[in-house]
């Protein structure tokens, strides 16, 4: 879809081609007004009001850009304006009047809408100031690409990095701005700029630029079609920002719509046969009881009753809605080695940061490495396969990876939580969970720290997660995966599903 500035640029292009209105034989020819422009300058000399120029090369049939009508022309913009004619400068102990004050910054970039009116009496002058008058085209020759172009609606001074000038004879100083912003001069100009951080076009290549010149009643007519266009060109592009955003928004929006779902029990239908959340919980806390006694995890604190006012929306009768530690065999974060970033090491046990951690997946990019014996010292906090890590601190608080089932050995910083379940089975469906944007809001409203984000381990195992019967969570999460190809489309930089 063709955005508004390539529209607008297609219709300047038209405009200057002649292809925007009709021509019509009654108005005469550019040739006319060639010869009044040549007898108009000629008289400018005679009288001493600008200087006698050297003649500018005949224009060949290679330089010419594109087809133009009969009855126009090809000209230099040299040849029939004063654009390279000496401007009038004033310092500012000479400024005795309150006169406009244009500034470059004043200057909306390709609309050439004047943003600020500014007058001297309210502006501190520093520096000699190019004098212009009302109806000169003031033309900014210093980054040229953000076509700073206007006609000065009054008398005024300016920056001598905006160039006033007229055109010769009587002529539509307004079609020749509209000319000035189109894409072909753009891209000559631009082409032929000098300087790399403020670049800016030479006099020279202003003075022989190729201006396509049709007679003046055309000219009238162009600058009027333009206008009536320019408004609808504007609508068409609060339309097109419109619906630019609502393509950006809506991958998004049905992500978080699936997942949302797919924890309220909406997403796949409940099956009697395949048990309740109730029984499975059961032997997740038998199982949990054994690993006590093996020794294998300390026995937790209690946690808090869940309580009807805490649970935050409905599920199917089969779930339950149980507490994060009361299924974890570990939720804690790790932390940064003594010495920080002097002991990484090119090689030896990965230690994940939070950089590492995506809702996709880990990412090795990046990955920062420990010895085998800083690894030992930190046995709380290696990481096993299988494990479920989130981040916990700063911009990527919330994103959360599944270790896979391959992985071999790392350890993680104090920006990554590890949350180890009891039943291995359930991490694909506790991962949904933990993206889901229930889960992902509570994490932004139980940030702690005051002097960066933050989310405690303790916070974690106190959250509510809604569970299904196992077979549910291996359905849910498989219809995820069956609908992730219907936004595929859409470009995602990191995989909510």
């Amino acid at each position: 879809m063709m955005t508004a500035q390539q529209l607008k640029n297609s219709i300047l292009q038209r405009a200057i081609e002649g292809k925007l209105v009709e021509q019509r034989a009654e108005e005469g020819t550019a040739k006319k007004l060639l010869k009044d422009i040549k007898l108009e300058k000629e008289k400018l000399v005679k009288e001493g009001k600008i200087k006698k120029s050297k003649p500018l090369p005949p224009i060949t049939e290679d330089e010419i850009p594109f087809d133009i009508p009969d009855s126009w022309e090809w000209v230099r913009l040299g040849d029939i304006s004063n654009y390279a004619q000496p401007k009038t400068k004033i310092k500012p102990c000479d400024i005795n009047e309150n006169l406009w004050s244009l500034d470059l910054e004043d200057i909306e970039k390709d609309t050439g809408r004047v943003i600020n009116k500014i007058y001297t009496a309210d502006r501190s002058i520093k520096g000699e100031k190019v004098v212009f008058s009302k109806g000169n085209i003031l033309y900014s020759k210093l980054r040229p690409y953000l076509k700073k172009i206007l006609i000065a609606t009054d008398d005024g001074i300016t920056s001598p990095e905006i160039i006033p000038f007229n055109i010769y004879g009587e002529v539509s100083q307004h079609f020749f701005m509209w000319v000035l912003k189109s894409s072909y001069v753009d891209s000559v100009v631009n082409g032929a700029s000098y300087g790399v951080k403020m670049p800016r076009v030479g006099t020279d290549t202003m003075r022989n630029l190729l201006i396509p010149l049709p007679p003046l009643s055309e000219q009238h007519r162009i600058i009027a079609k333009i206008e009536e266009l320019m408004p609808l060109v504007d609508q068409y592009d609060k339309a097109y920002s419109q619906l630019t955003d609502l393509n950006e928004k809506f991958p998004q929006d049905m992500k978080k719509s699936i997942l949302q779902y797919a924890i309220e029990g909406k997403l796949v239908e409940q099956r009697p046969e395949e048990g309740t959340a109730k029984e499975l919980l059961k032997e997740i806390k038998l199982e949990k009881e054994k690993l006590v006694k093996e020794g294998k995890i300390k026995k937790s604190n209690p946690l808090p009753a869940i309580t009807e006012d805490e649970i935050p929306f409905d599920i199917p009768e089969s779930w339950e809605w149980v507490r994060l530690g009361e299924i974890a065999s570990k939720i804690g974060a790790g932390s940064t080695p003594s010495g920080g970033k002097a002991v990484y090491l090119d090689a030896g046990i990965k230690f994940i940061r939070s950089q590492n951690v995506y809702n996709d997946g880990l990412r090795m990019a990046g990955m920062a490495f420990i010895s085998e014996e800083i690894n030992n010292k930190k046995q709380g906090s290696i990481v096993q396969s299988k494990d479920i890590l989130l981040n916990i601190t700063g911009g990527s608080i919330g994103r959360c990876a599944l270790v896979p089932d391959d992985f071999d050995i790392a350890n993680i910083n104090q920006h990554v939580l590890i949350i180890r379940n009891i039943n291995e089975m359930c991490r694909y469906y506790l991962h949904k969970v933990l993206i889901s944007p229930y889960i992902q809001e509570l994490i932004m409203s139980v940030q702690v720290g005051v002097s960066r984000e933050g989310l405690s381990a303790e916070k974690t195992k106190n959250m509510l997660i809604p569970i299904p019967p196992l077979s549910e969570q291996h359905r849910i999460v498989a219809k995820i995966e069956e609908l992730r190809p219907s936004i595929a489309y859409i470009d995602l930089e990191d995989s909510s599903f």
